[in-house]
């Protein structure tokens, strides 16, 4: 059975357009292996490097950099460093990356109403 799209609105070439790109730019942010995981411990706040690599089981040290590297560069983790010696490392999400709460919560709720069982 075919979805009754009527209640969405109509969109001009323009506006899908834009919204195509807007997509592919999430998916582009958001695509990486670890990304879910590693917002997951984000979410519940300030990360050290340690602590994220621990509660993510079966994630390597250079996955996470590269994770956390990926995400700082599109503004949605931000990094601290602290002077202190073994010098320590904070992550937190920027209120971009905060912003991303509610897109997973509905891909959750999305992923739980049609995942094949």
């Amino acid at each position: 059975m075919a979805a009754d799209l009527n209640h969405y609105p109509i969109l001009t070439v323009e506006e899908e357009q834009d919204i195509s790109c807007s997509v592919e730019e999430v998916i582009n942010v958001l695509g990486g292996k670890w990304s879910f995981h590693v917002l997951k411990e984000l979410f519940d706040g300030t990360r050290r490097f340690g602590e994220i690599r621990k509660s993510i089981k079966g994630i390597s040290p250079k996955a996470l950099t590269d994770t956390l590297r990926h995400f700082e560069e599109n503004g949605i983790v931000e990094r601290e460093i602290h002077a202190t010696v073994p010098v320590t490392v904070e992550y937190s999400l920027t209120d971009k990356g905060a912003s991303l709460n509610l897109v997973l919560r509905e891909m959750k709720i999305w992923g739980s109403k049609w995942s094949v069982k």
